[in-house]
């Protein structure tokens, strides 16, 4: 793997199978992406979500909010929808999938009412905190939930306890959860506000929560900084966010482009392809641009949607994660499948299965002529991640850029609130 990134990158599937785009096309695509990224990454004046890699000041103000929040807490109740939310529950899934910590971090980006009145009647109050996420503060479903959490709160424990089992993350500008933070005397931490929500991971909006599970912030942000370094020491290199984005852009051009589908077959990545969605719908799809993004996970979506993407119509980019099979595990007893006619399963583990399925599958699509890109990851820790939410992040604001729309807002989003908002007053 290229030095310091915890990923390597296989373009050849995709540039030489029977769906490749025209060589030419996707050189003239690189060329492009290329000027964009290196125009992006050293710009004098930087985005604030590449310019916060170098900060270490508001990760210690970071830690001390969260902990703050997590003293004499059980649970910890984490408010918040969409960029607010997904990716504090990407980095959730690094966490062991066996034994309790305490606090024990719950996300909950649904409003459905049945599942949330449900948790707060179970919960202890006592013992449960309230974290509420809103860059705007004017996010309906979040605000719901929080006067739902503070109200239930109040009957049990008091006004005067509000304070201590809620904490909120908006921006610094006046809105209606920094009102409700101001009035009940809680903590609030700034959300930066030159970063969307869904560009948001690397900032206190997933971080926060990471370090109330207890994930290694600084690390997180070390392996999003390995992504900016590997580009500067090896643009030409396929591990470069510009070639996934020339890979894009020249099947688009040659219409043979509709969706995008990441299938993970890494272990701890389910809920990275929800958001990475987000990312990708939410700031190309505007003007007409844009393909569909399609999550898909490991042999799940082999089982269930494999029969389509090989046999269908076509015109997706195939992206598919795998990790290097762990070498621990349970090994299913050779004897054991031998007398089932299994012996191909004799000796192997769970993660020997999936990696060679993840292999099979690529080589089925490119057979099938689907374009498709491979991602090798070794270890999934927070240093993997943090190099993912940048790569994919750095990918989806180039194509914004080469698809001529601006990878940042979301004005048809905007109006379906504002519609949804005159509904609930009557109008």
């Amino acid at each position: 793997m290229p030095e310091n990134l915890p990923f390597e990158i296989s373009l050849s599937l995709a540039l030489e199978g029977i769906g490749a785009p025209a060589r030419a096309d996707y050189k003239a695509a690189l060329g492009e992406a290329k000027l964009y990224l290196s125009k992006l990454i050293d710009a004098q004046d930087p985005l604030e979500l590449l310019a916060i890699l170098d900060r270490s000041d508001d990760l210690a103000e970071i830690s001390s909010f969260a902990e703050a929040l997590a003293a004499g807490a059980r649970e910890i109740f984490v408010l918040g929808i969409g960029g607010s939310s997904l990716g504090g529950q990407t980095l959730s899934e690094l966490l062991p999938q066996s034994g309790a910590r305490t606090p024990r971090v719950n996300f909950f980006d649904s409003p459905g009412a049945g599942a949330f009145n449900a948790a707060l009647e179970a919960c202890d109050l006592k013992s449960t905190r309230f974290l509420a996420i809103s860059k705007s503060g004017s996010t309906a479903e979040t605000l719901t939930q929080t006067l739902l959490a503070a109200a239930v709160t109040r009957d049990a424990l008091g006004e005067d306890k509000l304070s201590e089992h809620f904490a909120v993350i908006t921006e610094r500008n006046a809105n209606a959860l920094r009102q409700f933070a101001k009035t009940i005397g809680c903590p609030i931490l700034d959300h930066p506000v030159e970063i969307g929500g869904r560009f948001s991971v690397l900032s206190a909006a997933g971080l926060a929560p990471a370090v109330l599970m207890g994930l290694n912030a600084k690390a997180i942000r070390d392996g999003a900084k390995s992504v900016i370094a590997n580009v500067r020491a090896n643009p030409n290199a396929e591990e470069s966010p510009a070639a996934g984005a020339a890979l894009h852009l020249a099947l688009l051009r040659q219409g043979k482009l509709r969706e995008s589908v990441l299938w993970s077959y890494a272990d701890r990545l389910g809920i990275f392809g929800s958001w990475w969605r987000q990312l990708w719908a939410e700031s190309l799809g505007k003007d007409g641009q844009g393909t569909t993004p399609i999550a898909a996970i490991g042999p799940i979506d082999q089982h269930s949607q494999l029969q389509l993407f090989l046999d269908g119509p076509g015109g997706a980019l195939f992206t598919l994660i795998s990790q290097d099979a762990p070498a621990a595990g349970t090994k299913v007893p050779a004897a054991d499948a031998e007398k089932l006619g299994l012996s191909y399963l004799g000796g192997k583990t769970l993660g020997d299965l999936i990696a060679v399925e993840a292999k099979a599958t690529a080589r089925t699509l490119a057979r099938h002529g689907r374009a498709v890109r491979l991602f090798r990851l070794g270890t999934v820790d927070e240093y993997a991640l943090g190099a993912l939410f940048m790569h994919f992040m750095l990918e989806t604001i180039l194509m914004g850029r080469l698809t001529g729309v601006d990878p940042f807002g979301q004005p048809a989003v905007e109006e379906g609130k504002i519609l949804a908002r005159e509904y609930l007053e009557g109008k």
